[in-house]
């Protein structure tokens, strides 16, 4: 069974940064998928960025070029870089961790149980 946790979250302010960090339990992942997603009060959850284990990454429109998302592979840890962030930035942030099964044919999906991002103006 895989966890995910996510860390890193907290308050800054209109222009500051924070670094989220998603770390799965386990080895020996092959094919997968991390994405980062967030959900503000009242809204729906959204996607924000997603790398693949081949490299491939991509964002929303909302965070292009403000966050950076990454892989540490000794740590089996992804960021998520967040620079000049905004108010609307404000969201319960989640990472889901998506892998492969050994079938190839099937997904299994994990997620964390978020980390807080409070961006004050």
């Amino acid at each position: 069974q895989v966890q995910v946790v996510e860390s890193g979250g907290g308050l800054v302010q209109a222009g500051g940064s924070l670094r989220l960090s998603c770390a799965a339990s386990g080895s020996g992942f092959s094919t997968n998928v991390t994405r980062w997603y967030r959900q503000a009060p009242g809204k729906q959850r959204e996607w924000v960025a997603l790398l693949t284990s081949g490299g491939n990454k991509n964002y929303a429109d909302s965070v292009k070029g403000r966050f950076t998302i990454s892989r540490d592979n000794a740590k089996n840890t992804v960021y998520l870089q967040m620079n000049s962030l905004k108010p609307d930035d404000t969201a319960v942030y989640f990472c889901n961790f998506r892998l492969l099964g050994i079938s190839g044919t099937t997904w299994d999906d994990y997620w964390g149980q978020g980390t807080q991002v409070t961006v004050s103006s």
